[in-house]
């Protein structure tokens, strides 16, 4: 799929989602609705299919039922302050327990937080700040999944990026 005015427009079916990203199921754990529909939009449009809740118990849950079913996710991105549940430090220290293989992405708007600036301490592969933009989220997940492909892909956005922090934009 590819974003165009806002919109996700499919692109031909092939093994790699574009940008030679691995296709699969994801899961977003966040307990804000707004941030939910956003990320979900996003990785949809990367290729990916996206499994949504709201706090550590649900993402707990979903995670093991989905290896119950022989249909692991590829990646968890888990927000780091819960109100009223699970953050995704504990949720975090649960999945590993059951599955030291795991690949998470911690998400937080306090990039000042510790678990943001030493993430792996903490069992993280990575890090995504808030708000999301499309272009962190591809080079997260290029990052997880690294191919020929995927590190020039990686270059190019961060390319990318760079010229639009530095104009600005």
């Amino acid at each position: 799929m590819a974003v165009l005015g806002g919109k996700c427009e499919r692109l031909p079916s092939s093994d790699l989602a574009p940008g030679g990203l691995q296709k699969g199921s994801i899961l977003v754990m966040d307990d804000e609705e707004m941030v939910l529909n956003l990320a979900s939009k996003m990785l949809e449009c990367l290729g990916y299919q996206v499994t949504a809740c709201r706090n550590g118990e649900e993402a707990l849950g979903l995670y093991q039922k989905a290896r119950a079913a022989d249909a692991p996710y590829l990646a968890v991105i888990l927000d780091l302050t819960v109100c009223g549940g699970m953050g995704g430090k504990d949720a975090a220290r649960k999945i590993l327990l059951e599955d030291p293989t795991a690949r998470l992405i911690v998400s937080s708007g306090h990039s000042h937080d510790p678990i943001m600036s030493d993430h792996t301490a903490y069992g993280f592969h990575s890090t995504l700040p808030k708000p999301y933009r499309l272009s962190d989220l591809t080079a997260v997940f290029a990052g997880l999944f690294p191919s020929r492909e995927q590190t020039s892909a990686i270059s190019a956005l961060t390319t990318g990026r760079d010229s639009e922090r530095s104009t600005g934009a």
